[in-house]
């Protein structure tokens, strides 16, 4: 996302304005947004899992939900790709920034649900080592999301975001699928 904001999103305010703000956005904000939307949108979740009470869907679900919001955030992208930009035009930042409140939405119905459930999930004994392990998977998530960088270079950028869209939003139904046995294998932790 940071190399799509810095080298495809119009960052001029200036022709985005017709002229009347004069000021070029650094690519570099569109990092910040995400922890923008953390700290915006985390405490409206955490409302919404208890507003919910029993209606609250299960951990596999959210799991599923942020993979399936997380496969639209790329999808988003296609959209101002479709058909593919000519040599110097640039798409309108407002897309990535959908993407990535798209993104922000999915990340909140993974993360804190995951660092809870691994909690309850695990032996008293060994409640420290599966947050670790909570952290380290997070951690090579990172890695191989850094690998991907070579992928991007190599193909068109509409086909990158399709396929990474519908790789995730597969993912999400596949949770969806396999929901009642992971259910049935947590044993009533929600």
């Amino acid at each position: 996302m940071a190399n799509f904001a810095d080298k495809k999103t119009e960052l001029s305010l200036a022709k985005l304005t017709g002229g009347a703000i004069h000021f070029d956005i650094p690519a570099a904000w569109f990092q910040s947004l995400n922890p923008i939307f953390i700290v915006a949108l985390a405490p409206l979740f955490a409302m919404l899992w208890v507003k919910l009470g029993k209606h609250n869907p299960p951990t596999v679900i959210k799991f599923a939900l942020g993979a399936i919001i997380g496969g639209v955030s790329y999808l988003i992208m296609v959209v101002p790709l479709a058909g593919g930009l000519a040599p110097g035009e640039l798409i309108h930042p407002i897309w990535l920034v959908l993407s990535f409140l798209l993104i922000t939405i999915g990340e909140l119905c993974i993360s804190p649900v995951g660092l809870a459930t691994t909690t309850k999930l695990a032996p008293y004994a060994f409640t420290a080592q599966m947050m670790s392990l909570w952290m380290l998977s997070n951690a090579t998530a990172q890695g191989l999301n850094a690998q991907l960088v070579v992928v991007y270079a190599k193909m068109d950028s509409g086909q990158y975001f399709l396929y990474s869209g519908l790789l995730t939003l597969a993912i999400g139904v596949l949770l969806v699928i396999i929901s009642p046995f992971v259910r049935r294998a947590m044993k009533g932790i929600h």
